[in-house]
């Protein structure tokens, strides 16, 4: 936009913002939400395929998980400068490069002729996507008016779980009828569309004023916040919270194709149905946490976490399918928490802090999913269940700090 039609910072444009039940707002948020479901369709439509690529492929269960594990560890290192970018460059321009390549990858991924290959196009697309969750919230936070906020960010974070659900169970049902390269070229197709709606959709910024940057403040700011111990035990929580998620998802198809279950990929994963129960945790534990506070919340959240994991010892699918259930409604729940008390206890570099917050997010997921595989393949099931309950008591011991309340 020129400098000539910017709005002033005094105008009331550049004051109030976007407000609610305006075309704006429906728009605006529209394309955020299509921009949700594009970046976590195309991250998580892989993990319901990984026992597909594993035969495909010839490889065994961890080597499969670097087809997630590598992209959400590209996704966790670009997070830091692109949370830096998210104030210099222009964001609907970046989001939608970052949507464009990462769609590109995704089309690759399908067509990949080899193991080598499709592991680079996945790497590529995390990549990419690393630009979407800091441009998405900083796009938020400046366009929509205060009151608003919190509605437009809910139905932002709607479209990313509904993104990761459907990419979940789409892929699954998509491979059980075609093969796994239908189900991820399909998927890539999908989120395309996403992307010509978001564009479509999202109004220009008329808030966003780019700021020279500068290196070493920038540095500065991360140094600062890995210093506060209150931020430390978030982040570390992230990670753990975080990477115990994502492994048992990544196994729990291995563990529903053997006996006693003997399940199909399609009915495998409707298992993944479970992440909607994540759209309700998430907006529920505003209100928890006012009625409990930070750390008795997040300590009964972990707890409930804990409770979902033992009932995934029992080898009943009932069991299981209510232990992964209550596994992921306390999770969305956990993160939800541990994302606000990154905010109000970061007390300068805000965007920073969050890009902080989500880089040990998504390490946790490309680590701990990539480690438990070996215990799934070494030990069993009851291994890796083992070991996830050990990172969640750890999780529940830091919750109880003073510095996490």
């Amino acid at each position: 936009m020129p400098a000539s039609h910017r709005p002033s910072p005094e105008s009331p444009e550049r004051l109030i913002g976007i407000q609610q039940h305006t075309p704006a707002y429906w728009r605006a948020s529209l394309a955020l939400f299509f921009a949700g479901y594009a970046t976590f369709s195309l991250l998580y439509c892989v993990q319901p395929l990984l026992p597909s690529l594993a035969r495909a492929f010839g490889i065994s269960a961890a080597s499969s998980s670097l087809a997630l594990s590598l992209s959400t560890m590209a996704l966790a290192l670009g997070l830091l400068p692109a949370g830096a970018m998210a104030e210099v460059v222009n964001r609907k321009r970046m989001m939608l490069l970052a949507l464009m390549v990462a769609g590109c990858a995704a089309l690759f991924s399908a067509l990949a002729p080899n193991w080598p290959a499709l592991l680079a196009a996945r790497l590529v697309l995390g990549l990419a996507l690393s630009g979407l969750p800091a441009l998405a919230m900083a796009y938020v936070s400046e366009e929509f008016d205060k009151p608003t906020l919190p509605a437009a960010m809910g139905l932002y974070i709607s479209g990313t779980v509904l993104g990761g659900m459907m990419g979940r169970t789409f892929s699954a049902i998509l491979a059980d009828f075609f093969d796994w390269r239908w189900a991820m070229g399909l998927m890539a197709a999908l989120a395309l569309l996403a992307l010509v709606l978001f564009v479509w959709l999202l109004p220009a910024a008329r808030a966003f004023k780019p700021q020279k940057p500068d290196l070493v403040h920038l540095l500065s700011n991360f140094t600062a916040h890995l210093k506060n111990p209150q931020l430390r035990s978030l982040f570390v929580m992230g990670f753990l919270l975080m990477g115990s998620f994502v492994a048992i998802f990544n196994y729990v198809g291995f563990r529903l194709e053997q006996p006693p279950f003997s399940l199909s990929a399609t009915a495998a994963g409707l298992l993944f149905l479970t992440y909607l129960g994540g759209i309700i945790s998430a907006r529920l534990a505003a209100p928890v946490r006012a009625r409990l506070g930070h750390a008795r919340a997040l300590r009964s959240s972990v707890a409930a976490m804990l409770a979902g994991l033992a009932l995934c010892l029992i080898p009943s699918l009932l069991a299981l399918g209510v232990g992964v259930a209550l596994f992921a409604f306390a999770f969305f729940a956990a993160h939800s928490l541990i994302s606000a008390q990154v905010g109000s206890t970061a007390n300068h570099a805000k965007a920073q802090a969050s890009s902080l917050y989500l880089c040990f997010y998504y390490l946790g997921s490309s680590l701990v999913g990539y480690g438990g595989g070996y215990l799934w393949e070494h030990g069993g099931w009851y291994s890796l269940l083992a070991m996830l309950a050990l990172l969640l008591a750890l999780s529940f011991w830091i919750a109880k700090e003073p510095s996490s309340s």
